[in-house]
């Protein structure tokens, strides 16, 4: 308990410093559609500052930012990254003449940022516990942040549901990414599992973003067009993998039932 009232203020201190990016999600969804002038709104601003500052920390930064609770769009992060990556003249992205490995190092800061955030949703709720993690879901700076009890319960049921490897496949759900770290924390997790499970998902989708980014020269337009669809063939890429995973797992468990050396036999 004495653990949890430290940690209390420290929480609250951090999310009402940054409870005004949360003012302007509406408004900056909004503004992709009507063509709101770009000063408008806090997301605007920041989107305009990264956008002048882009180089691997700012993109660590936010997604640290976009991995935890508080809300920010990865897709407005990695995809102009990647494209100014392989600009000779931003000398503070552009490593090598190899696009490849300029858009890989993207990727990589990207995902260090998403592991990041994932680990203060993770530790948060695994010091904190269920009752003040639902408690600040419901509050005023909670919902400042779009959050309510509602989505953590959508989360925690979709931990329940499909186990550890949901840290991997719900960084690809839009209602899930950002929050399934908490029912995670929750569980107690095996924190090296969780790393590597996020890492995974979290690289997965930054690889997604990276290309789409560079492809379609950092334009939001047809990032928007196009991410549904390539979000939904990942997700079958990675079913498929878990799927043969557990294949290869169940054949070799067979294996050694048939020939004797099956330890539970």
């Amino acid at each position: 308990m004495r653990k949890t009232l430290l940690l209390l203020p420290f929480m609250v201190a951090v999310l009402c410093l940054n409870a005004q990016t949360a003012d302007s999600i509406a408004a900056a969804q909004t503004e992709t559609k009507t063509e709101v002038n770009e000063d408008q709104g806090v997301t605007a601003r920041v989107i305009s500052w990264y956008n002048e500052h882009l180089n691997y920390g700012t993109v660590t930064l936010l997604m640290t930012i976009e991995s935890s609770f508080i809300p920010f769009p990865s897709e407005v992060i990695v995809p102009p990254a990647a494209y100014q990556a392989c600009n000779s003249d931003n000398e503070a992205l552009y490593v090598t003449p190899y696009k490849f490995i300029n858009i890989l190092l993207v990727i990589l800061f990207a995902t260090i940022g998403a592991i990041l955030g994932a680990l203060v949703n993770y530790v948060l709720a695994l010091w904190l516990g269920r009752p003040i993690i639902y408690w600040f879901a419901d509050s005023k700076v909670g919902h400042l942040l779009l959050l309510d009890s509602s989505k953590v319960q959508k989360a925690e049921d979709y931990f329940r549901a499909h186990g550890n490897v949901s840290t991997l496949v719900g960084r690809f759900i839009p209602a899930i990414r950002q929050l399934i770290s908490i029912p995670a924390g929750l569980a107690k997790m095996h924190i090296g599992m969780f790393i590597l499970f996020t890492s995974i998902g979290a690289a997965c989708w930054n690889s997604v973003l990276a290309i789409l980014g560079y492809v379609a020269h950092g334009q939001k337009d047809l990032i928007d067009k196009y991410n549904h669809e390539l979000t939904v063939a990942l997700l079958a890429v990675v079913a498929l993998g878990i799927a043969y995973v557990v294949f290869k797992w169940i054949l070799a468990a067979r294996k050694r039932k048939s020939t004797g050396n099956d330890p539970q036999a």
